[in-house]
């Protein structure tokens, strides 16, 4: 999405305003755990001001009034998209910003929608990245190399935005045929099936196949993902399927286990009762469009109900895209569901009927927002079933004006250079006032506690327990066939492993859990002219040649496989030629964490490809911002393709990357685990691993005409991976 920028300073509905291309100002809550672990809210008036962050208690009359707290924004601060969570019964819609040269270094911010939250995280990914668009070389001083006191930038406040980082990348970089057909229309909308993939595992998707219906709604996309989302009373205004739901535990931000009890009256005449008790994950693209994916699951705090037969849902969920400048939406509902019938009669014909039927909720949707002229109101339809019971989140109060005199003014010459840390008003551990709740107090409630973090934990600890969630989410896995275990699968023997070596190369690409080279002409890549005419082309080859691959687990981290005696790379290296390793190293963690290797090789010198070369002798700011990957699932089922997407990501800004560089490889360690919403996904993706075909290209960015066109540096096709075939490292 763009940033929020203009000629003249205006102030939008939810508090958010801009003065110029470079300043971003609004109300934001402080988000904190006071001294009993429990998380409290500050409301507090931001300003981003070129690299400037200040914090207000109330609006600025002018741009000289000093603030409560202030802190600069550089190349080190990075952001990260906590999805949403329930504090003192409001729903904040949270990110957090922290320092790559130090992890305790972290301010955790609320928003009141989503869209905001998005506007202010776009600001501050610009922001941070700013210095090396200005300098437009990995010379760049990076962070590891500075010290604490400059953390501050000095740079011209000017911005020339053509030419700043594209963050709306095309909705697709690969070209692949649609997998649906039409085959019909219904109330106004269009009804597609899924067409049969010959090699996507059997037939299991033959009996059950996936339907979806699209149709165009009078809103805009953040108010009819409130809407989708809330499980509470508003829901019945459009819901016709719907009876009550309730969320049955929060796993995080984006992910959540929700049950759902459907009513009767619409299903076939004897047929019981229905419910599905579904794990629901949901995200925001750039460009506005909201995805909700659900699937079935297992869970002992939600068993079978009496009088109820509960549905299997193999796959489904929403995608809610902009049209008509934000004011329309496109609505995509999409359900692959066994509804478990056990008469002959019901198990074709009315199953897929009743499927078309539920599809038609989509029609009574539109209505319920052409009847308000798309004026659905966030607090009609706010996601009321994330407030949770507060007898153990009582919120403790204090006297508030002792407190608040405590805090005073800071001297701006030393705010300037604070850290982060100082912007959470270390002294109030209290609220002001009472923040009034936006929830529906009626709707169902929360049924998890608040987990305490402390300001303080290194991120590396928060990432530990998202590894724990990987791993009691696989417990959760509820189709033996489609999504499974990993840890069931997983073989105990553990062998000497030769690097470079664990996964099989098979050309043909037909034999299980191997890989191969994927065609590069079905990626798209920035053009000559793209900075101009912003088009792309299809890539007509690759840098370099994948050479090797690893498919290991362990019980840690496995990083700097390319400096390890006996991998290829050092066999490579005793022999003194002139090759070059380009190693990617994508790690998911878990209790158990499995690690995929792909050794990339060039037999030029480096120096006859300058931006690869500016890559290698840059700093990892500079590297961050360049390495992009494109990603394309050619073979699987409709939630995995639309939960991975295939759309181009700059991977260090969404993820953490450890590099490590020998005389003759550079490694990136990628860390899945250093992002919720990749958390959700590759979570999702493992448990279908061994019915997917995954593909993916990887590139170094080209942002100047002299960098451009792009080229890329290697590609992969990963067949029908399998967990249990993963080599176990010894410790």
């Amino acid at each position: 999405m763009s940033s929020v920028n203009g000629s003249a300073s205006s102030q939008s509905n939810n508090g958010i305003s801009s003065s110029s291309s470079s300043k971003m100002e609004g109300w934001l809550y402080l988000i904190r755990c006071n001294r009993f672990g429990l998380q409290f809210s500050r409301k507090r008036y931001f300003v981003l001001d070129d690299h400037l962050l200040r914090s207000f208690k109330s609006v600025p009359n002018s741009n000289d009034q000093d603030p409560v707290r202030s802190a600069i924004v550089d190349s080190c601060i990075r952001v990260m998209d906590n999805g949403r969570e329930s504090i003192n019964r409001k729903v904040f819609f949270i990110f957090t910003l922290y320092n790559t040269s130090n992890h305790n270094d972290q301010l955790k911010l609320g928003a009141s929608s989503p869209e905001e939250a998005a506007r202010w995280i776009q600001s501050f990914h610009e922001a941070s990245l700013k210095l090396l668009l200005l300098q437009g070389a990995p010379e760049a001083v990076g962070c590891s190399k500075r010290r604490w006191q400059s953390f501050s930038l000095s740079g011209s406040s000017s911005r020339n935005h053509q030419n700043s980082v594209d963050w709306t990348l095309s909705s697709s970089d690969v070209i692949a045929p649609s997998p649906w057909t039409i085959f019909g229309c219904q109330n106004g909308l269009r009804l597609f099936k899924e067409a049969k993939d010959r090699d996507s595992g059997g037939k299991k998707w033959d009996d059950h196949p996936a339907i979806m219906a699209v149709g165009v709604v009078d809103g805009t996309s953040e108010a009819i993902f409130q809407t989708l989302m809330s499980l509470g009373p508003s829901r019945s205004e459009w819901d016709f399927c719907f009876y009550k739901g309730n969320v049955v535990e929060h796993l995080d931000g984006h992910t959540d286990i929700i049950h759902k009890q459907l009513y009767s009256d619409w299903l076939p005449w004897g047929m019981k009762r229905r419910d599905l008790l579904l794990r629901r994950y949901w995200r925001r693209e750039d460009d506005g469009t909201y995805v909700i994916l659900y699937h079935s699951v297992f869970h002992k705090k939600c068993p079978r109900q009496i009088g109820y037969v509960r549905a299997c849902l193999k796959s489904g969920g929403y995608v809610i895209s902009p049209a008509n400048k934000g004011k329309q939406s496109v609505v995509k509902h999409m359900l692959a569901i066994d509804w478990k019938c056990w008469r002959s009669y019901l198990k074709s014909s009315s199953a897929y009927s009743m499927t078309i039927q539920m599809l038609g909720r989509v029609a009574a949707l539109r209505e319920l927002f052409r009847t308000r002229q798309g004026n659905c109101t966030l607090s009609d339809y706010s996601s009321g079933e994330l407030t949770r019971n507060t007898s153990s989140d009582t919120q403790i109060l204090a006297d508030e004006n002792s407190h608040d005199n405590s805090i005073g003014e800071v001297d701006p010459t030393q705010s300037e250079h604070a850290s982060l840390v100082s912007l959470n008003d270390a002294d109030d551990e209290f609220y002001d006032v009472m923040e009034p709740s936006n929830c529906d107090e009626s709707e169902n409630e929360w049924l998890t506690e608040c987990s305490y973090q402390k300001s303080q934990d290194s991120r590396h600890q928060k990432f530990s327990t998202a590894a724990n969630f990987v791993r009691k989410l696989h417990d959760l896995a509820v189709q033996k066939k489609g999504y499974v275990d990993l840890q069931e699968m997983v073989r105990e023997d553990s062998i000497t492993c030769p690097y470079g070596s664990t996964l099989l190369k098979d050309p043909t690409c037909t034999l299980p859990c191997s890989l191969t080279e994927a065609d590069p002409s079905t990626f798209l890549i920035r053009g000559e002219n793209y900075l101009e005419d912003h088009l792309k082309i299809k890539a007509k080859g690759t840098l370099m040649q994948m050479v090797a691959a690893d498919w290991l687990r362990s019980d840690k981290r496995e990083d700097d496989l390319g400096g390890r005696p006996g991998s290829i790379v050092q066999k490579y290296a005793a022999q003194g030629g002139p090759e070059f390793f380009f190693i990617i190293n994508i790690q998911v963690p878990g209790s158990t964490t499995y690690s995929l290797a792909l050794y990339y090789m060039m037999n030029t010198p480096v120096e006859d490809s300058p931006m690869l070369e500016s890559f290698i002798k840059g700093d990892n700011a500079f590297r961050n911002s360049r390495f992009k990957l494109i990603p394309y699932i050619s073979k699987g089922s409709w939630i995995v393709k639309q939960s991975v997407g295939k759309k181009a990501c700059l991977v260090g800004q969404a993820l953490e990357i450890n590099y490590f560089q020998g005389k003759n490889y550079l490694e990136l360690g990628i860390d899945i685990g250093s992002s919720t919403v990749a958390r959700g996904v590759v979570n999702l993706v493992l448990g279908y691993l061994n019915h997917l075909v995954i593909e993916m290209a990887f590139l170094i960015q080209g942002n100047t005409r002299e960098e451009l066109p792009e080229f890329l540096l290697g590609t992969c096709r990963l067949n029908h991976l399998d967990a249990s075939k993963s080599v176990c490292l010894k410790p």
